[in-house]
């Protein structure tokens, strides 16, 4: 028997695959990305959480590569693989939280889970930048904390954009589910 297509898994899927392929066109503004966005979003409206993880990752990954091997090439010799585990690592506890906490989608919750996924994302980049010493500064606490400071000018910028990107992703989605009632019904699988 075939089986029907899932129109809101393919709008998540659509949505999540524009707002990645937007990366390519935005790189020039430092830590301005949609990336944190397609976390909440994969994290909220996927119903079945292994595609929750695997498409935002993805996603990113793709588009890791085509950044680093296209845009960035003069800076890199040789293939470069496209991203760091701090980096995977800080959206995947962004997707893991968004799909335990946001369960209702209201301005208030997701501005907070915004601003959480930033901070989430500043700390654990920034510890592992640290910890695996790709910045100079002493494996001390007072190290860890020149580090921490040093990456406070490109915290702003990352809130700003996480906070316009979840803004956009769930407003249009919501919009859409308004207009295509069938959206509202369907579970993202």
């Amino acid at each position: 028997m075939k089986r029907p297509i899932n129109l809101n898994f393919l709008t998540v899927l659509a949505f999540i695959i524009i707002a990645a392929l937007s990366r390519l066109w935005l790189y020039a503004v430092p830590n301005v990305s949609p990336v944190t966005a397609i976390a909440i979003f994969g994290g909220v409206y996927f119903t079945n959480k292994k595609w929750a993880f695997i498409i935002p990752l993805a996603a990113m990954w793709i588009t890791d590569l085509l950044l680093n091997n296209i845009v960035y090439a003069q800076y890199f010799e040789g293939f470069v693989w496209g991203g760091s585990l701090w980096v995977y690592g800080a959206f995947a506890m962004i997707i893991l939280l968004a799909s335990k906490i946001l369960k209702k989608i209201k301005p208030a919750s997701l501005i907070g889970m915004s601003l959480a996924a930033s901070i989430i994302f500043f700390i654990v980049t920034n510890i592992g930048s640290w910890a695996s010493g790709f910045v100079p500064y002493p494996k001390t606490f007072g190290g860890l904390l020149l580090a921490l400071e040093a990456g406070l000018p490109f915290l702003r910028y990352t809130l700003l954009g996480d906070l316009f990107f979840v803004g956009l992703l769930f407003g249009a989605y919501e919009l859409l589910k308004y207009r295509i009632p069938q959206l509202a019904t369907q579970a993202s699988r």
